[in-house]
């Protein structure tokens, strides 16, 4: 006799995976490959996806840690997350060719404390401290203009200035619910703080945790496709735990999901941070279909058509 599998119902959520910015990121890069031949070097990791640096690896990227690494008349690329004033001034002193893959909504938030400090105001940044995004985005300003808070508790302990010139921005790829309380408690004890004109968490972070609330009550288990540095990824996670399902991880590919665990579950829910490929998502469908009688539905909380152009120097 036949043992038939047990069926499982996947929920995918939609939107997920590739955000506009690492689109451009990753089409930076091979575009600087076609054009000036490889290698071409970037520092730090272009975007935080295992599977995407491997692809690019494999077409002549070489990633490395500081611009001393980069040989003579080699190009070399910025990552998406930012990187602090000096890093393009040391390129330039070296005249290397170098190209800026900043994320544009990164991109903004530079722009933002750099108007502001013109305006007399000390910045208050609401990130991770020592992730690349924040390491270039208080790189942007001398030190001390810019103080970070990570957590509610530490707007207490906080030492600025003046309290009556103050400013707060934040990293794009935080919790939104966090982020809101954080703000909240900046506001209660400085309430001359000036907030961003337009909130510096970007659509793709803000789109992905309202997708993945929308399906969380409805699953057993939620599988996040991320890398482990991904602060976008390992926001999912927690969004996904704290809005009903509390049977929510991180993996970084198909491979790493332990199915046996999942056995006597009848409905999961799937998707991918901002940084990874498409191709990882089917990749776990497949897999499922192994142990299961797969059936998916996709839910759709938004319709991303955000585009970003890519570089002068490259366009065309």
């Amino acid at each position: 006799m036949v043992k038939t599998k047990p069926g499982l119902k996947i929920i995918l959520a939609s939107p997920r995976g590739f955000c506009a910015g690492v689109d451009r990121a990753i089409e930076i890069v091979e575009r600087a490959l076609a054009r000036f031949g490889a290698p071409v070097y970037v520092r730090h990791e272009i975007v935080h996806n295992k599977a995407v640096l491997e692809d690019l690896k494999s077409k002549g990227a070489v990633f490395v840690a500081d611009l001393d690494e980069v040989p003579e008349n080699r190009p070399v690329v910025f990552s998406a997350h930012g990187v602090p004033k000096a890093v393009p001034a040391a390129a330039q002193q070296r005249n290397m060719i170098y190209v800026d893959a900043t994320c544009p909504l990164v991109s903004k938030v530079h722009h933002e404390a750099e108007a502001l400090q013109r305006n007399g105001k000390q910045i208050i940044l609401i990130g991770h401290a020592g992730h690349p995004e924040v390491v270039g985005t208080m790189g942007q300003l001398p030190a001390g203009d810019i103080l970070l808070v990570e957590k509610i508790e530490d707007v207490a302990e906080i030492k600025v200035r003046d309290a009556q010139s103050l400013a707060y921005l934040t990293q794009t790829t935080l919790s939104v619910d966090d982020t809101k309380h954080i703000v909240r408690a900046l506001k209660a004890r400085f309430p001359a703080i000036f907030a961003p004109q337009k909130e510096d968490i970007c659509y793709a972070t803000t789109n992905r945790q309202a997708a993945v609330k929308a399906i969380a009550p409805r699953v057993e288990a939620l599988v996040v496709i991320g890398s482990k540095n991904s602060s976008n990824s390992n926001r999912l996670v927690e969004v996904a735990q704290a809005h009903g399902c509390p049977d929510a991880f991180l993996v970084d590919c198909a491979a790493d999901i332990d199915w046996k665990k999942l056995k006597n579950i009848r409905t999961l829910g799937l998707t991918a941070g901002a940084s990874a490929p498409e191709r990882l998502v089917q990749e776990v469908i497949e897999a499922a279909r192994g142990y299961f009688e797969v059936e998916t539905e996709t839910a759709t909380t938004a319709d991303e058509r955000v585009v970003f152009n890519i570089p002068r120097m490259l366009a065309g």
